[in-house]
């Protein structure tokens, strides 16, 4: 535990990223009896990971321990967004319309027992266990920009495996061009849901060839850990190159089909939401301006750090789906 004292010279070469947290210093004692109660289950990663988050319970000991991975040459070597931004400021409305409210609201949301549906326009339909899941496909750490349509961005480092790889364990057939996901239905667990804020259960989709793009990926993990239930566990869509709704949190449904989806922000609002929603400083949100973003990094004046927009959140990579497409219009 790294604590800065006021006055203390010898604390100025240590990085912000290193300091203990102020409420979890306080919350010390609950961690220690937390890990007195968990014996040796809470000496693994994972579930201390787990208790300082406030996301673990006691009848969970078991919970995702995430096998090892491997680091993606895909990363970004930007500076990563503190994991306390990451999982107290969260666009989450299942649970609250509130940013900090996830948090709290998601800590005994249950992820296990957790299956995936793969089916529609597939030559092997099935149903997975989130942990068959994770087993089957290895993992990586993808250290990635995320934008967010309201004007924020963040730099964070998933844990998990290119979309694509289980789409063709399912076998597409040569009718399927678009892919449907659907988040769980669980309004005593998810307040949100009980609110009439969207229709749901929430509905996003990619075009398959965007579906198949390696850097499309399913998260299971962050910060080198199991993924927080307020991040979207147990598993969530990662799309880098496009705005944050589109990564859609808490799967149970994955379904190919032959004409596109109406993704659930598209429905209730198309003038504001498109269905492609690619990162594009050009074209504005028809109440606030996209050119720029503010970027989370932890310190105290993050409010004052706008920096330029880039196309595809600087995803070039991407840029060969859209050619001959105009984005203005397909936005």
């Amino acid at each position: 535990m790294l604590i800065r004292k006021s006055g203390d010279d010898r604390g100025s070469d240590i990085r912000s990223s290193e300091i203990t947290p102020k409420d979890l210093y306080l919350n010390r004692r609950k961690f220690i009896a937390g890990v007195a109660a968990g014996g040796a289950a809470l000496a693994s990663g994972a579930l201390t990971y787990k208790y300082l988050l406030g996301t673990a319970s006691a009848a969970e000991p078991d919970v995702a321990k995430l096998p090892g991975f491997s680091k993606s040459t895909f990363s970004t070597s930007e500076k990563q967004t503190p994991l306390k931004d990451i999982t107290h400021y969260n666009n989450y409305y299942e649970f609250s319309t509130d940013k900090s409210g996830p948090a709290d609201l998601a800590k005994n949301f249950p992820t296990r027992p957790w299956t995936v549906k793969v089916e529609g326009l597939v030559n092997k339909p099935h149903t997975l266990d989130i942990d068959e899941i994770i087993k089957k496909n290895p993992l990586e750490e993808r250290i990635y920009r995320h934008r967010c349509v309201e004007g924020w961005s963040m730099v964070m480092p998933w844990i998990g495996f290119p979309l694509g790889n289980l789409l063709k364990q399912a076998e597409p057939n040569s009718k399927a061009k678009f892919v449907e996901f659907t988040t769980i239905l669980a309004p005593d667990k998810m307040p949100g849901q009980r609110a009439g804020v969207l229709d749901w259960p929430y509905i996003e989709g990619l075009r398959l060839d965007e579906a198949m793009h390696p850097l499309a990926i399913l998260a299971v993990g962050l910060y080198g850990d199991v993924l927080p239930n307020q991040d979207g566990a147990p598993i969530r869509l990662v799309v880098p190159w496009k705005y944050g709704f589109k990564s859609i949190k808490a799967i149970v449904r994955i379904r190919l089909v032959e004409k596109q989806p109406i993704n659930t922000w598209n429905a209730m609002q198309p003038n504001e939401y498109g269905f492609y929603s690619n990162v594009n400083p050009e074209v504005d949100h028809p109440r606030w301006s996209q050119k720029t973003e503010r970027r989370l990094d932890g310190s105290f004046f993050s409010d004052l750090k706008r920096i330029p927009t880039k196309l595809f959140n600087g995803y070039d990579q991407v840029a060969s789906l859209y050619t001959g497409m105009d984005l203005r219009k397909n936005f």
